[in-house]
């Protein structure tokens, strides 16, 4: 759960995805399918892509993605119409990460977006001069029962890994979210590894965990033996080597797909 981002220092907070093309990939395997793969992004600025690739995408290979641009965004329930549960987000969020909104629909002034807040794939309008639009390249998709991860760009897999979800009483939450948040951990021999990931899904159990509001997050681990299992608080735990290629992959605004 994101209870670690309230323990982190400010300091370390604000240091959001702030990692490029000097990370690398180390000694890891060749990706499944692409030839060569550059990956760089800084912050909510837009990333790039770039790489040799061995087949034609059916899917989307970019994702339009909006970032607040003012200290806070008015949310609508449709153009002109305030969203009365919610009227508005405040940027930086409270925990000192930008604000920022997956496009689903692009309507000239105006922006569906999904929103990072209660409920589960909350869905909002916000206009269009209120933020900055980008694109990222992938799609991240986690299948619980699987208990496995991928990245893919268009219909090529960038990355996959087994990894650790949620019990049963803690479930991984299932639907469609996006990642609005990366933060390095000071220390990769700790539970959460080298990097966390927070994703737009909130536990469907647990309302607050350690002094956070119960958002999940993919993240490293001190404890690899335990991946293929079932043990977080709904979380998703990889091997530090892949969440730190992950935080290259998907920067801010990367589509998220939780499915049973």
């Amino acid at each position: 759960m994101t209870s670690w981002l309230k323990a982190l220092p400010v300091a370390l907070a604000l240091a959001v995805v702030a990692v490029g093309a000097a990370l690398g990939f180390g000694g890891a395997e060749r990706p499944v399918a692409p030839g060569t793969v550059r990956v760089s992004s800084a912050g909510p600025q837009t990333p790039s892509l770039a790489g040799a690739w061995d087949a034609e995408s059916n899917s989307p290979t970019s994702y339009e993605v909006a970032d607040a641009a003012g200290p806070t965004v008015n949310l609508y329930e449709a153009p002109n119409v305030p969203l009365a549960s919610k009227p508005s987000m405040d940027n930086p969020t409270w925990e000192g990460l930008p604000v920022v909104f997956l496009v689903l629909e692009d309507q000239g002034d105006w922006l569906h977006v999904r929103v990072s807040s209660r409920p589960n794939n909350m869905t909002a309008w916000v206009s269009r001069s209120e933020v900055r639009l980008r694109t990222v390249p992938n799609r991240v998709l986690i299948e619980v029962g699987a208990r496995r991860v991928t990245v893919f760009h268009g219909d090529t897999i960038l990355l996959q890994e087994t990894v650790a979800v949620g019990t049963d009483r803690t479930p991984t939450p299932l639907g469609n979210f996006f990642v609005d948040g990366a933060v390095k951990v000071p220390y990769d021999t700790g539970p959460y590894g080298a990097y966390q990931v927070s994703v737009s899904g909130f536990s469907d159990v647990l309302q607050s965990f350690g002094g956070g509001v119960g958002q999940i997050a993919m993240h490293g681990t001190n404890r690899p033996d335990l991946l293929g299992q079932a043990v977080s608080n709904g979380c998703v735990r990889m091997t530090n080597d892949n969440i730190t290629k992950m935080v290259q992959l998907a920067p801010l605004g990367t589509p998220v797909d939780v499915v049973a």
